[in-house]
């Protein structure tokens, strides 16, 4: 008698088990989308004082709502760099900061809330007549990409002059 009640409460208990699991998946859909921009020329050459600066396949990255076409984060702008060393001496990069003016030649500044990444660190020596690649990709102002204010953007390259030799030297 007790292995007959317990063999009754298992068989009714498996189809509530069965029912009670569904085997079909709600796909959570994500709202957001993200949309790529290419800046119009995608391909800029900038020759200052001692480097050749060429720019490509820029873009801006654009995270948004699908619903309300509204920017949820931060843009960011992507590419590629080439430093060409124009100078007689060996040069070394730190890095590469962006600043982005407007059409009168402000500066857009950043919003309370933004991301603020738009600093590219390289640490390299180039020799002269040398080229060194990297890729770029910084935080935009939400300012600049929605309202089509961007005018310009200022490349700041911080290097070192050095008129150092170098030698090397093997411990054996």
């Amino acid at each position: 008698m007790y292995f007959t009640k317990i063999f009754l409460l298992l068989i009714l208990s498996l189809p509530i088990g069965f029912l009670g699991c569904t085997t079909d998946k709600k796909e959570e859909v994500s709202k957001q989308e993200q949309v790529l921009e290419n800046l119009i020329p995608s391909k800029a050459e900038v020759k200052g004082q001692n480097f050749l600066l060429e720019f490509s396949e820029l873009q801006f990255v654009i995270n948004k709502n699908k619903d309300s076409k509204e920017i949820t984060e931060t843009p960011s702008i992507r590419g590629h760099i080439k430093i060409t060393n124009q100078s007689k001496d060996i040069l070394e990069i730190q890095g590469i900061t962006l600043e982005y003016l407007d059409h009168a030649g402000k500066h857009i500044p950043f919003t309370s809330g933004e991301k603020i990444s738009k600093a590219i660190v390289m640490l390299q020596a180039i020799k002269p007549g040398e080229i060194t690649e990297s890729s770029i990709d910084a935080t935009i102002p939400r300012m600049a990409v929605k309202g089509k204010t961007l005018g310009k953007i200022e490349v700041n390259l911080v290097y070192i002059p050095t008129l150092l030799k170098r030698e090397k030297l093997l411990i054996p």
